[in-house]
């Protein structure tokens, strides 16, 4: 908890958050003798604990409240960046009991093809500023694209590119990692940094410039990097200097 504002919850509030049970499950417990607090069975679920200071155990396990959950994803290609949806598999999905309880959503949107970095979390506000368009937090991307992206395209991106709908993007860092002559033509190796994030956008800006996306990923937003040991489809907590630099 922060320092700030009431110290004290209801015990059944910060276990049923926690994900030990419904309000309902946690009266049987008590009943039980299954929750203690600071070493004793309460008696009573609605009891106010402070969670920084009273020792909170179910069956014998100790419950560590926490308000906020921020996970890293290294989202596959296949699934959906949504909490929840009729036909796919979302991102939520991929998460354990332990960490859905939180009720986490993703921060903005990969394409349902796009792999690599995305940020879960519950945390409104962060969110909210993380995808605010006047922040114009940078997103990195990696790409392999049909056709020769060769200097012009460089320039032309530097500039804004004109979408499909008539909007003029925001000045784009294009570089060309390598490319590759094949039967079906050239595929060049990209790197783009983009400021906004338009539906498409990366995939719509190469077919303005007459070439096709046929493969993205995220690997950056802002300062934060996709970790490179994390496999694909595996997911892990930020770490405190991660979080620190979102919140920059």
């Amino acid at each position: 908890m922060s320092g700030k504002g009431k110290q004290t919850l209801r015990l059944d509030k910060i276990l049923s958050h926690m994900g030990v049970g419904s309000r309902s499950e946690l009266k049987k417990m008590v009943k039980q003798g299954r929750i203690r607090v600071d070493g004793k069975p309460v008696k009573d679920s609605g009891v106010q604990v402070n969670p920084d200071i009273n020792v909170i155990e179910a069956d014998g396990e100790r419950i560590v409240y926490r308000e906020m959950i921020y996970l890293m994803l290294h989202k596959p290609p296949g699934v959906v960046s949504a909490t929840e949806d009729n036909r796919d598999k979302t991102v939520i999905d991929l998460l354990r009991k332990e960490e859905r309880v939180f009720d986490p959503f993703p921060v903005g949107r990969l394409d349902k093809d796009t792999e690599g970095l995305l940020i879960l979390t519950n945390d409104g506000p962060l969110a909210h500023d993380l995808l605010s368009p006047r922040k114009h937090v940078p997103k990195t991307y990696e790409a392999r694209v049909l056709g020769n992206v060769d200097e012009e395209d460089i320039e032309k991106f530097k500039a804004g590119i004109q979408l499909d709908d008539g909007y003029e993007t925001l000045p784009a860092e294009l570089t060309v990692l390598d490319r590759e002559e094949t039967e079906e033509g050239v595929f060049s190796s990209i790197s783009l940094i983009i400021h906004e994030g338009k539906f498409h956008q990366v995939k719509r800006m190469f077919q303005a410039v007459g070439k096709r996306v046929v493969y993205l990923k995220r690997v950056a937003m802002g300062d934060l990097e996709l970790d490179a040991n994390l496999e694909i489809g595996s997911y892990r907590e930020l770490t405190a200097n991660e979080l620190d630099r979102l919140r920059k």
